[in-house]
């Protein structure tokens, strides 16, 4: 039996002590906000807290995890922190799909939490091993300095002439050129 502290409870577990922690939350104790991507590490989808730090759920093994802590995207918003990045990507409109947003948002907080104010290149680091799929890179780099300075930023929308007009003028949409959409 193996005990650990997720979101700040004590959960006790049955299982072998090789199995991914991703596994554990998912299928044992039924917390599928995590999400699986790629199994190896690469992608991002399964980031969770281990003591604060970001780290990738598919490949740690359940024993690794010890007596430190585990706080997963259905725990993240009890923080401080958590709570104002879920808040800007719902200010920002960050979600597309939404697939990979619980890993996206795991590794922001981590970031905003041990560096309140990170410069372009410390969030470029930190976000490296997310991937989104739908391209929301943009609108995550502007949730997170929303969060750092404190100020809101009003979500990119379309100017206020028709939907067509915009898009038959090649104007930018968000961060995505749109040309010849009549």
């Amino acid at each position: 039996m193996i005990v650990l502290n997720i979101n700040g409870e004590s959960r006790s577990v049955d299982v072998p002590d090789d199995m991914p922690l991703l596994w554990v939350l998912r299928d044992v104790i039924g917390l599928t906000g995590t999400k699986f991507g790629c199994g190896i590490a690469q992608c991002g989808a399964c980031t969770v807290h281990l003591d604060g730090a970001a780290v990738r759920s598919c490949v740690l093994p359940v024993a690794a995890v010890g007596t430190k802590a585990v706080t997963t995207i259905e725990g993240v918003g009890a923080s401080a922190v958590g709570k104002k990045v879920q808040q800007a990507w719902l200010d920002i409109e960050v979600v597309q799909c939404g697939y990979c947003q619980s890993g996206q948002i795991m590794s922001a907080a981590a970031l905003l939490a041990a560096t309140p104010e990170p410069s372009d290149a410390e969030i470029d680091v930190a976000m490296s091993g997310n991937i989104c799929r739908c391209g929301t890179y943009v609108r995550i780099r502007e949730a997170i300095r929303q969060v750092a300075t404190g100020q809101k930023v009003a979500p990119q929308t379309l100017p206020n002439e028709a939907p067509n007009q915009a898009a038959a003028t090649g104007q930018v949409l968000s961060f995505v050129r749109v040309e010849g959409v009549a």
